[in-house]
């Protein structure tokens, strides 16, 4: 399946490639929230928001295709607390995590859309792309925050802990219109497929308390396994989902100002 959607993106971009002549550039920021999706929140539930925002810049290639680079900034969270679930409620985990996101995406405009055009002023949109993003999950114990990532909540080895930067694939879409030649707005919802199931800090099993006791301290092996009595963290015990990888998502608003000419029709002899 990630073979399959890499070469989708792959393929999205040789398409802009061969695409027709550039019709100019557009920056802006935007403004909305971030969602995530994981263990902690399994079904995927849209209350638990944070905020989010980013400055995107496009490059026009013609009516129907763009590419788009955006730099972007979320908070995320999770807690089982809000889960339905008994066993999740019973593991009792949480964790938040600000986010530096930055993503490349094709775009494509399912109506001609010309800046400064009267007909072609509006459009729905998809978009493909890729992100590089850091992460850094992190909960409260006693009132003081923990970052989570270098106590090895699961048992990882000194040194061999997650990556703080990882990647995914990112789709999703939106909308976009012209105030008039210079200024449109767009509202836009995009997904990011992540490459790694440790955005939350839950994937796998849990450890071996007296063994993550030795290497990583007290403080890792209560936050490891914060089960509601009688604890249920037994070493090799089902801690998370390993089979499914984490998700995030952005929507927002954003406000685009375009810094390019209306092309002129060819000459006809």
């Amino acid at each position: 399946m990630k073979k399959f959607c890499l070469l989708s993106v792959v393929a999205f971009f040789f398409s802009i490639s061969l695409s027709q002549a550039q019709k100019g550039y557009e920056l802006g920021p935007w403004v909305g929230v971030s969602n995530y999706f994981g263990e902690l929140n399994a079904n995927y539930r849209l209350t638990d928001v944070g905020p989010a925002v980013g400055i995107n810049g496009r490059y026009n290639f013609g009516k129907r295709i763009c590419t788009k680079a955006s730099l972007n900034y979320g908070y995320v969270y999770g807690s089982d607390r809000n889960n339905s679930n008994v066993f999740e409620k019973r593991r009792n985990l949480d964790f938040k995590s600000h986010l530096a996101d930055v993503s490349v995406v094709g775009e494509f405009n399912f109506l001609p859309y010309t800046h400064g055009s009267q007909t072609e002023y509006f459009t729905p949109y998809l978009s493909l792309g890729l992100n590089l993003f850091y992460f850094a999950p992190f909960t409260e114990l006693d009132g003081t925050n923990h970052f989570l990532r270098p106590l090895g909540t699961e048992g990882q080895a000194p040194g061999n802990e997650y990556f703080f930067i990882n990647g995914g694939i990112v789709y999703g879409g939106g909308f976009k219109w012209d105030i008039n030649y210079e200024w449109s707005i767009n509202i836009e919802f995009t997904m990011r497929s992540l490459f790694t199931d440790y955005l939350d800090d839950v994937s796998r099993t849990y450890p071996n308390s007296a063994e993550l006791l030795s290497d990583r301290g007290e403080t890792a092996v209560i936050l490891s396994d914060r089960s509601i009595t009688p604890q249920i963290g037994e070493a090799g015990r089902q801690r998370g989902d390993a089979t499914r990888n984490d998700n995030y998502s952005f929507f927002g608003i954003s406000i685009m100002r375009y810094f390019g000419s209306v092309e002129c029709p060819p000459i006809t002899k």
